[in-house]
């Protein structure tokens, strides 16, 4: 099996080989590797809003394909459940409705809403039956906010906070329930180049100068900064000037400064764009080893600072990544090329997303 080493130390390292982003057994096996124990966005708390709602979807559709429910019980606890009947495995709810409980539609089985096996009829044979196999599985789910995330993986995740809490604890002071979620202004993207390599781009501001033409008019290129944390990372982007910038309580450890945009990434594939009008959520979904598809999700809090400052004009950021990475594609599939260098003062939070690939990577 291929190892991936990074040297800690990045004025030494050199980038991953290559075969990370055109190998397809790597690219499959690493949905075990770095997908299955971390934690994915699923949407906010309204996709399931009054008891017995009930919100199927797939996982990264295409990747993990991983079928799951949201369901409020009558209790009003939110809960995610397995969406695979435990009989014969059909799926058991198809499209949002709201139910007294889970009944497949194949032979009629039915679950109570916090996902345990209500009954089965032409069973009263069966030994040694229900157990806890015929329960649907539940699912690990955390709240930020509106916002949820869960982790797809079998056995026990990696806990929430090694991937969010920075992130919360840095904007504890946003009035997150002020979010709305704006579908007309989310879309999705595609892009023809590996997962990993759009991750890249996202993770250093070094190319904003020579790609980004309009953000780098309202980004303070020389102020831009970048710090790690255990499985994320924050670009902080400061503006040129007085307008578009955050209105920071003392409470905030950035207050004084003239923050323009907060660009949080959670490993291994989430982005989190604070912008004064609001946030854009980037989930990158794989779909193959030179294939991945973006979306982004608006949510506004501010009407009439949308589409401003460094939050202005995201379309054409995005196909300006798009052109670029799609570029590297191509380009590391030739025999002249093996690995890169990092840029000690621009690239550490590549370098540390590669850290990352590499840890787990060996361990699982």
């Amino acid at each position: 099996m291929p190892r991936f080493i990074i040297d800690p130390d990045i004025s030494r390292a050199r980038t991953p080989d290559t075969g990370l982003y055109t190998d397809p057994s790597i690219f499959h096996q690493g949905k075990e590797k770095w997908f299955a124990p971390s934690w994915q966005f699923i949407g906010h708390s309204g996709l399931a809003e009054g008891p017995g709602d009930v919100y199927p979807f797939t996982l990264l559709e295409n990747y993990l394909d991983e079928p799951l429910v949201l369901v409020r019980d009558k209790a009003s606890t939110l809960r995610l459940l397995s969406n695979v009947c435990t009989h014969r495995g059909n799926l058991i709810a198809t499209e949002p409705c709201r139910v007294a409980n889970l009944r497949c539609r194949y032979h009629g089985r039915q679950f109570y809403l916090d996902g345990t096996f209500q009954s089965m009829p032409e069973f009263r044979e069966v030994k040694d039956f229900p157990s806890a196999a015929d329960d649907l599985t539940s699912l690990p789910l955390f709240q930020w906010g509106p916002w949820l995330f869960a982790s797809p993986g079998a056995g026990a995740p990696l806990d929430p906070a090694l991937f969010l809490q920075d992130m919360i604890d840095r904007l504890h002071w946003l009035p997150l329930d002020d979010f709305v979620f704006q579908p007309d202004r989310s879309r999705d993207f595609t892009v023809q180049a590996h997962w990993a390599l759009y991750c890249e781009n996202y993770l250093e501001g070094f190319h904003i100068p020579f790609v980004h033409a309009g953000l780098n008019a309202v980004i303070d290129f020389g102020n831009y900064t970048t710090e790690l944390f255990r499985y994320s990372s924050l670009q902080l982007g400061i503006a040129k000037d007085d307008e578009d910038c955050f209105d920071l309580p003392p409470g905030s450890p950035d207050y004084g400064k003239k923050v323009a945009a907060y660009y949080f990434y959670i490993f291994p594939n989430m982005m989190f764009n604070f912008y004064p009008w609001g946030l854009s959520i980037n989930i990158i979904k794989p779909i193959g080893p030179g294939e991945t598809k973006v979306s982004f999700l608006t949510y506004v809090r501010d009407e009439s600072r949308y589409n401003s400052g460094a939050g202005s004009g995201l379309d054409l950021v995005e196909f300006e990544d798009e052109e670029i990475v799609a570029a590297v594609q191509k380009g590391i599939r030739s025999r002249f090329y093996t690995h890169g260098r990092y840029s000690v003062a621009r690239e550490q939070g590549t370098h540390h997303f590669h850290r990352i690939l590499a840890e787990l990577w060996d361990e699982r």
